[in-house]
């Protein structure tokens, strides 16, 4: 195509067509690199002088040792921690140990309310008889003091017992 060009161009004209495809070849070339490569965010962000890096240098050096510094209060306060800690499960352990070295014998139950079926036959009764085991005598103590009309928590203050334990010892004191 090109001789096509060269065929019907004047002679004259010749040297300025060869110059123009030159040029856009040269162009496109150049153009190709450009885009091709690609661009540094660094280019584009303001120049600090020398003075303003060293500034941010310093910033940076004493936001460091505050990291440091504190990092190094936290460990200390979790070291803390940690040792109280420690020590306080070593305390429940040696309670523990105690309470279960202690022998006591077992907690006999509360006293009950049983109905007998039982009828003696000497005694003609349409209803069954109501026989009460004897008071616990661990609850003695709570039962006088409840007879002489203090209160639950009155009464666990001095015997130096739950006040929950107390109510429910009155709350299951049997009725005669």
């Amino acid at each position: 195509m090109s001789r096509f060009l060269l065929i019907t161009l004047p002679a004259d004209l010749t040297p300025w067509v060869a110059l123009a495809v030159a040029l856009v070849g040269l162009s496109i070339v150049f153009l190709r690199r450009k885009v091709k490569k690609k661009k540094d965010p660094m280019d584009d962000s303001p120049r600090l002088t020398l003075a303003q890096q060293r500034s941010v240098e310093r910033q940076m050096s004493t936001l460091l040792v505050e990291l440091s510094e504190m990092a190094r209060k936290i460990s200390s306060q979790l070291d803390t921690r940690a040792a109280k800690l420690e020590a306080l499960i070593k305390e429940a352990d040696e309670k523990i140990a105690t309470l279960k070295s202690i022998d006591s014998p077992k907690p006999a139950p509360p006293p009950r309310m049983r109905l007998t079926s039982d009828i003696p036959e000497d005694e003609p009764s349409s209803t069954p008889a109501l026989n009460f085991e004897p008071p616990d005598p661990r609850y003695e103590q709570v039962y006088m003091l409840a007879d002489q009309g203090r209160t639950a928590i009155e009464i666990a203050r001095k015997l130096d017992r739950p006040s929950g334990e107390i109510e429910l010892i009155l709350a299951l004191r049997p009725r005669i």
